[in-house]
């Protein structure tokens, strides 16, 4: 093997190693210009994009003991790394087939050490980010403590109305 291509097995080997997630696109007809804004998008996700030949990934997968099924991953294909958030990362690229409809489409993915069907990706990008799960959790835990203290506002309040009208009616 050409010093080259070891290079470039080796780099997209330690790519399908330390990544949380991949996921595995067919392209067509992609402009330079959009791919340029989906990989700054991707960037800032923590995601990179890579155009891979498919023999070149198969053996990459096998050296890094990641099964693919060759029949699934059809044409010219693109892989998708994340090293952080897969959630953002997929719904940046989701995003992207929306606005440019065929360039891009999801076959497959794997999250977690798991393999998954282009299905499943889809899930995984509607499920809402770090950042909304935390402030959902937040509020399920202010909730409580919000009600209770309104509660014991309304309480004292009555009592001091009851008191007011107590008073008013006296001094009648």
């Amino acid at each position: 093997m050409r010093k080259e291509k070891q290079l470039l097995l080796d780099d997209i080997k330690e790519r399908i190693a330390h990544s949380n997630a991949i996921v595995f696109t067919r392209y067509s007809k992609l402009e330079p210009n959009k791919v340029s804004g989906l990989r700054m998008n991707l960037a800032k996700s923590g995601g990179s994009l890579a155009v891979v030949k498919k023999r070149m990934l198969f053996k990459a997968a096998q050296e890094a003991g990641v099964p693919l099924d060759l029949h699934l991953l059809e044409g010219h294909i693109a892989v998708i790394f994340s090293l952080d958030d897969p959630f953002a990362m997929t719904k940046t690229i989701y995003q992207f087939c929306k606005e440019n409809e065929q360039m891009l489409e999801v076959l497959a993915g794997r999250f977690e050490g798991k393999l998954c069907t282009a299905q499943d990706v889809k899930q995984i990008s509607e499920l809402p980010s770090k950042e909304e799960l935390r402030a959902q959790f937040l509020g399920t835990l202010e909730a409580p403590l919000s009600q209770t203290l309104a509660v014991m506002d309304a309480l004292l309040t009555s009592v001091i109305h009851c008191l007011e009208n107590k008073n008013q009616q006296i001094n009648k």
